[in-house]
């Protein structure tokens, strides 16, 4: 099978790989952009350790086809900051309520919770957490 030349943008970096027809987006981030904080977990796009954001929209990486990312704009946890020296709001709130356990997933969570978010946050960071993740009742 032939390798497939990719140009994209990831993290508003712009990038030319080689990957096999057949490579998960997942796959090109982690192995050969070496962006290590997208994850592999359950590989059925149900778990959303592997979530990033695909021209503005959250992708399942582990099913998306790296060919199909030729010409687009992908973001990682590791660009969700703009500026390295502050974190992003979903970033900061996840720390200020003590979210994290192992941490494995982490990365997936922050990027699915990124859109939900305001960018200036008129009410505490606990409110937008327990808003977005907290059960719903349902009639």
């Amino acid at each position: 099978m032939e390798n497939l030349k990719i140009a994209l943008r990831i993290n508003t970096q712009a990038s030319t790989f080689e990957a096999g027809q057949d490579m998960p987006l997942m796959w090109l981030i982690r192995d050969e952009a070496k962006l290590k904080g997208t994850k592999f977990g359950c590989g059925k796009g149900i778990c959303g350790a592997y979530s990033v954001h695909f021209d503005g929209e959250l992708a399942r990486s582990c099913l998306y086809p790296a060919q199909m990312a030729d010409g687009k704009e992908v973001s990682t946890i590791e660009g969700l900051s703009k500026d390295q020296n502050e974190l992003h709001y979903v970033q900061h709130t996840s720390l200020e309520m003590q979210v994290p356990q192992c941490g494995y997933c982490q990365p997936g969570l922050m990027m699915a919770a990124c859109p939900m978010c305001p960018k200036i946050p008129p009410k505490p960071a606990a409110f937008y957490w327990y808003s977005i993740f907290s059960p719903r009742e349902t009639d």
